[in-house]
């Protein structure tokens, strides 16, 4: 099933279990890829890959507003609650990204193909990686990979 009719289903399914927040949180991701549609002038049904990055660029926005209310204290505390019961709503839509040793694999490979740059040249094998593995490997994840591979 498509990413978007999953998400149909589920926010068919939340209301009804009269689940207000689970409805709601479904909704907006909804609402984003709908401006998505509309931004970048879209007849098609969104492919899945698209659509889960609308998603996961939804999320990392509602990640980025944490830390905000979190300084808030017991004032915030509600909306943050609120933002990371959102968020796990969303996470099953998420794009899969490839686990550590498989993306080990794969910054060993790339390294292997420039032939171990030196560590100042990092940037150039976590590009090449990037490029080639967009929405598949965590960044974080193939920064700190790749430093590793190159500093030994």
């Amino acid at each position: 099933m498509s990413v978007v009719r999953d998400l149909d289903e589920q926010i068919k399914t939340a209301m009804k279990a009269r689940d207000a927040r689970t409805v709601s949180a479904l909704r907006m991701a909804k609402a984003h890829l709908k401006q998505h549609t509309i931004d970048q002038r879209i007849t098609a049904e969104l492919s899945d890959d698209v659509a889960r990055q609308v998603i996961a660029g939804y999320v990392k926005q509602l990640t980025r507003s944490l830390p905000e209310f979190e300084k808030a204290g017991p004032a915030g505390a509600e909306k943050v609650a609120a933002l990371r019961e959102e968020i796990a709503c969303l996470e099953p839509f998420l794009p899969q990204l490839l686990d550590e040793p498989a993306t080990r694999q794969i910054v060993t490979r790339v390294g292997g193909e420039l032939e171990k740059p030196p560590l100042q040249r990092s940037g150039m094998v976590i590009g090449q990686i990037m490029k080639s593995h967009r929405g598949e490997v965590d960044p974080v994840l193939v920064r700190r990979l790749v430093e590793e591979a190159l500093s030994e």
